[in-house]
């Protein structure tokens, strides 16, 4: 798994209150010492267009071809940063993406498809973004779609560990950008 990894740069973009140690991101990044963390000034205040101008400017300091893996607001500012400039990166995994509406951003995202591979996990249970709406933004973004069932928000409340399925899914995901066959 780590060898397909290796021919890619992985940036880590967490969500409100940032990642903590138990959340699958920070373990994935102890896991993988070479992924990268999308830094925040203020994580307690989601500002789409602050967060999303982060994402740039970390995707900005490498040539190697990029995966992201945002969750929740993160994943909207990987959104919003990717439907501006999708230079150099190679796929995306938006996993329990923050609804929206429930922040008033959904005018300043993208209305078609992601201009790169995409794959968003969402949950049944999640508060943030229910599974059925999760999808309808998947659709949207022709971004392939896993019903995760029912874990929560996919965060470190869901007692999902090192998330071994989520990390099967960036491999197919990392795979798949290799071979430039994904399709939704």
């Amino acid at each position: 798994m780590a060898s397909v990894f290796a021919e890619f740069r992985v940036l880590i973009a967490p969500g409100l209150h940032n990642s903590g140690p138990d959340h699958w991101q920070s373990r994935w990044q102890r896991l993988f010492p070479a992924f990268e963390r999308v830094q925040q000034d203020d994580w307690e205040v989601p500002d789409l267009a602050r967060w999303s101008a982060r994402v740039d400017a970390l995707r900005q300091r490498d040539t190697r071809p990029t995966l992201i893996v945002g969750h929740s607001f993160g994943a909207l500012a990987t959104v919003h940063s990717l439907a501006r400039d999708p230079v150099g990166v190679a796929g995306v995994l938006l996993v329990a993406p923050a609804d929206p509406d429930k922040f008033n951003v959904a005018a300043q995202l993208p209305q078609q498809a992601l201009p790169v591979p995409s794959i968003m996990v969402g949950s049944t249970n999640d508060p943030w973004m229910a599974a059925p709406r999760a999808a309808q933004w998947a659709r949207r973004w022709d971004s392939r779609f896993i019903n995760g069932g029912p874990l929560g928000h996919i965060n470190a409340e869901s007692g999902l560990g090192d998330w071994p399925e989520g990390l099967e899914t960036l491999y197919f995901l990392a795979e798949q950008a290799h071979n430039g066959v994904l399709s939704a």
